[in-house]
């Protein structure tokens, strides 16, 4: 369950609004957990603990501090966290963006790995959704780095996401666990909060896309994957573009760092080249496809 029945709304409970705080409390209770809003300096010190468990320890510069997450709840920001019992397994931190009254930036969320697979990821996003429509807010957005599978299904098959910019080495240097000395590409998405394709998949409808029907209707491959593991650059003048990104990026960069390299750059150039130029992410075959639609939304 979450904390979502106790929530002082600054707007009406609307039918929307009550659909979707009825599949932020389906969310928890499917994946076992309770998300509640995080208030003291224990809580807050169990998510800068959980942060560094996931990004590393020795990283440079830390997700979040201890000071920060207290200035961000006390302002009136997100700050929850998914707990299994009395232990806190996830957590998630968002902010205000201009326009305040009516936009989201969701900044950080990370799941303990023993929790991985029980979809407490999604839950806190289901969570977020339903707390910024009790506040008034219509849209929500976030980045992630377009070369981890795992990601990129999450937000276009899971969350039903819209792609809005490819952004190049975005937050610098980070040399943590996760990201290495990997230039941080991101792309940013966008959530449209009573869009019906994100209140379908917020209530676990979601949309597998398939590269092979989008092949056999005349999309091209702009990218796709050598024997050897290698990117290798093709055509994107069709009206629908599939884009390959490698099956783990991570293990890549531990074991081919010329391959992961390499990666990165064609991903830039391929799929950044298409968002700059007007093309939109319609969907991300989990073989690891993303399809890219060049024609205008109509």
């Amino acid at each position: 369950m979450t904390d979502l029945a106790l929530t002082v709304p600054s707007v009406d409970r609307s039918p929307a609004i009550e659909d979707a705080v009825a599949a932020a409390n389906a969310a928890a209770t499917a994946a076992g957990i309770q998300v509640r809003h995080l208030t003291d300096l224990a809580d807050f010190n169990a998510v800068y603990r959980l942060y560094a468990d996931i990004w590393g320890p020795s990283a440079q510069n830390p997700p979040v501090t201890v000071g920060l997450l207290r200035a961000l709840a006390k302002a009136g920001n997100y700050v929850c966290g998914a707990f299994d019992g009395d232990e806190l397994v996830g957590a998630s931190v968002a902010f205000f963006r201009a326009p305040a009254d009516v936009a989201l930036h969701s900044h950080i969320a990370g799941v303990s790995a023993r929790m991985r697979g029980r979809n407490v990821g999604f839950a806190l996003k289901v969570h977020q959704r339903a707390w910024a429509m009790l506040r008034g807010v219509s849209t929500i957005s976030w980045t992630f780095d377009p070369l981890i599978r795992r990601n990129a299904h999450f937000n276009f098959s899971k969350l039903a996401a819209v792609s809005t910019e490819y952004l190049p080495n975005f937050y610098g240097d980070m040399d943590d666990t996760i990201n290495g000395r990997d230039d941080t590409d991101r792309l940013l998405v966008t959530w449209q909060l009573d869009d019906d394709d994100v209140r379908s998949a917020c209530s676990r409808h979601h949309h597998d896309a398939n590269a092979e029907a989008a092949r056999a209707q005349g999309a091209s491959i702009g990218l796709s994957v050598s024997d050897t593991g290698a990117p290798v650059p093709g055509r994107i003048d069709a009206a629908k573009v599939l884009i390959a990104i490698p099956e783990d990026i991570a293990q890549l960069w531990a074991t081919n760092v010329p391959h992961a390299s390499l990666w990165r750059g064609a991903v830039r150039e391929a799929l950044g080249g298409l968002l700059a130029n007007g093309g939109r992410i319609t969907g991300f075959d989990r073989a690891g496809w993303y399809i890219v639609d060049r024609e205008p939304a109509k």
